[in-house]
Formats: C-alpha cells, sequence, structure tokens
C-alpha cells in the first residue's frame, strides 16, 4: 500500500481547494491510500526552535516521512501560494540537512474562482518544491477556474467535466508515483 499525503494550502472553512481534495482522497485506486496532513496550526518557521522543536514541526515532520508521495491543493493568494504552505514548506525542510520532502514524487493542483485557475500559485510552488528535491509531476499540469460553477451548495464536486478532469489528474500522477 502506498500513501499520498495531502496538503490542502487554504485553511478558511468552505475551502474549494478542500473540497477538490477531499474530492481526490475518495478515488483512491487500489493499492493507494491517500492521508491529509493538516498544516493550518503549524506556529511559524523559527531557525532559534531547530534544537528544542515543538511538538507540532515534530508530528507534521514525521508525517511527512510517513507518506510515499506529496499532492498539494493550493489556492493563489497575490499571484503565489499561501503563507500557509511556505511556512509547511519550511517547517519540514529544516533543520537543514533533514529535508522530509526530498526523494519523494509530488503533484500540483491550484484551485480558484477566477478564470486562470491559480496559474502563479502553481508555479510558484513547483519551484519551491523543485528546490527541496521533490520530484513534480510535469504533465498534465492542473489548474482549476471557476471552480464555484462544479460544487453544489455543500461544497461537494458536482461537475462532470471537473470530475473527468481530476480523475484523469490522478491516474498521470499514480503512473508517475510508480515510475519511483
Amino acid at each position: 500500500m502506498k500513501t499520498i499525503g495531502i496538503i490542502v494550502g487554504s485553511t478558511r472553512k468552505g475551502s474549494f481547494n478542500r473540497s477538490l481534495a477531499e474530492y481526490v482522497a475518495g478515488q483512491a485506486p487500489e493499492g493507494y491510500a491517500f492521508k491529509f496532513i493538516d498544516i493550518a496550526d503549524l506556529p511559524l518557521y523559527n531557525q532559534d526552535l531547530d534544537a528544542d522543536s515543538p511538538a507540532s514541526y515534530t508530528t507534521f515532520r514525521d508525517a511527512l516521512k510517513s507518506v510515499d508521495a506529496f499532492l498539494f491543493f493550493t489556492p493563489e493568494h497575490n499571484r503565489s501560494y499561501p503563507a500557509a504552505i511556505k511556512n509547511a514548506l519550511d517547517v519540514g525542510s529544516r533543520p537543514y540537512g533533514e529535508n522530509a520532502w526530498s526523494g519523494k514524487p509530488g503533484a500540483v493542483i491550484s484551485v480558484s474562482p477566477g478564470a486562470i485557475g491559480g496559474f502563479g500559485a502553481n508555479h510558484h510552488l513547483r519551484q519551491v518544491l523543485a528546490f527541496l528535491n521533490v520530484y513534480v509531476l510535469q504533465q498534465p499540469e492542473a489548474y482549476v477556474g471557476g471552480v464555484m460553477g462544479s460544487l453544489n451548495d455543500a461544497g461537494e464536486v458536482v461537475g462532470d467535466s471537473l470530475k473527468g478532469f481530476l480523475n484523469d489528474f490522478l491516474k498521470a500522477f499514480i503512473d508517475w508515483i510508480e515510475k519511483f
């Protein structure tokens, strides 16, 4: 059994990103499981804490080490990914020499109510993941724009086109993981 860690960059209630992540998690193929790794309550990274890390840092780093791959769902904040993801990337990559992200496959889905689907966030996140030695799926790319038109009032994915896209993306990501 391989486990894919899901990192949701939006920490708000009713998050579009969480809605899509929950849909994808429900589509786990045989031999795979998804594990949500929460980033909402991580204290802001501070190198002074490396010698005596808070329990939340240790729990988070252990969660990263326990999975085989990473799937990021990110909103776009000011043409980049949100601070919560940046903080999680920093916490998981420290202390120096103990990068818990390193050497695992990953993928990014950006989600936005806007038309360009979080293009800036997606590419900024990919850039940092490459530095952290996460083997990021290059194709297909996943920008989900106009997301509200594919969700019902409960926040569930109901759009057949979006479901098909997410299912195809997941298949490509599983194929990518299998290469490792």
